[in-house]
C-alpha cells in the first residue's frame, strides 16, 4: 500500500512539474510575439519609401503592413485604414511620415496598438490643422515655388514641382533618387492640409519621434514642438532631410524597433 502511495504521488508530482513547465512555455511564447509594423507613408509617396526600413524590419523577424494610404484626407483616409488594421490580428505599431502622423493620431485607438512611431512627421492635437501647424514654424520650403496643383472635376491636387521640390525633400540622397521618387510621386487633396484633426493621440500610449534636422519640408522646430507636446521620445537625426526613411534606414528602423520592444 505504501508503495502504491508513493508511486501515486510521484505520477502526480511529475504531472504537476509538466503542466507547470508548460504553461511556463506558453507564457514565454506569448511575452515573445512581436507586434506587426505598420508603415504610413506620407503625401506625395507611396508604400515603397519605406522599402529599405521593410527590409531591416523583415530580416529582424517582424511582420510588416505597408499599406497604400489614399492621400484624400484625414477622414476619409483614417476610414480607409481602419478597415486594413481590423484585418490585422495581435499587437501593432504604428508608424507614420510627414502627413501620416496624423493619420497614427487617429488611428491610436485601435484595438491592440502597443505604441506609435512619428518619423519626420506631424503630431497633431485634436481641432488643429497641418497647414496651420507648418506655417507656425519657419523652415518650410513647400509652396508655391516647389509645388503646383492640379484641378479636376472632383476637387484639387497638389504635387511637387519635380524642377524644385528635390532640395526641399531630398537633400541628403542622390538626386537621381529623389528624381526617380517625384517621378512616381502620388499628390495628395489640397483640402486634407485644412481639414481639422478629430483626435489626439492617447496620452498614455508610448509615442517616438524622429526628427531629422536637415528637413525643409516640414521645420524641425515644428516637429520638436509637436514631439515635446505629446510626450514623445525623441531621436534627432543629424543633417538628414525630410526623407530621412530614405537617407537614413537604420537609424529610423532602430526607433521603430524600439517602440515594439
Amino acid at each position: 500500500m505504501k508503495k502504491l502511495r508513493n508511486l501515486f504521488l510521484a505520477v502526480l508530482g511529475g504531472t504537476l512539474l509538466f503542466a507547470g513547465a508548460t504553461t511556463a512555455q506558453a507564457t514565454s511564447s506569448t511575452s515573445q510575439v512581436k507586434p506587426t509594423i505598420v508603415l504610413l507613408h506620407g503625401a506625395y509617396a507611396d508604400g515603397s519609401s519605406w522599402s529599405q526600413v521593410i527590409s531591416r524590419l523583415q530580416g529582424d523577424g517582424y511582420n510588416v503592413v505597408a499599406p497604400a494610404v489614399p492621400l484624400r484626407g484625414i477622414a476619409s483616409d483614417t476610414s480607409y485604414l481602419s478597415g486594413v488594421l481590423a484585418g490585422i490580428s495581435g499587437p501593432k505599431v504604428l508608424v507614420g511620415h510627414s502627413y501620416s502622423g496624423a493619420l497614427v493620431s487617429e488611428l491610436a485607438d485601435t484595438p491592440d496598438v502597443k505604441s506609435l512611431v512619428y518619423v519626420a512627421a506631424f503630431i497633431p492635437e485634436a481641432g488643429e490643422t497641418l497647414g496651420a501647424l507648418n506655417s507656425q514654424f519657419p523652415g518650410s520650403e513647400l509652396g508655391p515655388d516647389t509645388t503646383y496643383t492640379i484641378s479636376y472635376p472632383g476637387g484639387v491636387d497638389i504635387a511637387l514641382n519635380p524642377k524644385t521640390a528635390g532640395p526641399v525633400l531630398a537633400a541628403d540622397i542622390p538626386a537621381r533618387v529623389g528624381a526617380v521618387a517625384i517621378a512616381a510621386q502620388r499628390p495628395v487633396a489640397a483640402a486634407a492640409f485644412g481639414e481639422p484633426v478629430a483626435k489626439t493621440a492617447p496620452a498614455a500610449l508610448p509615442k517616438y519621434a524622429v526628427v531629422p534636422t536637415g528637413d525643409h519640408a516640414i521645420a524641425p522646430a515644428a516637429e520638436r514642438f509637436m514631439a515635446k507636446r505629446a510626450g514623445a521620445s525623441i531621436t534627432e537625426i543629424d543633417g538628414a532631410s525630410h526623407l530621412v526613411l530614405i537617407s537614413q534606414p537604420a537609424a529610423v528602423t532602430k526607433v521603430i524597433e524600439r517602440a515594439a520592444r
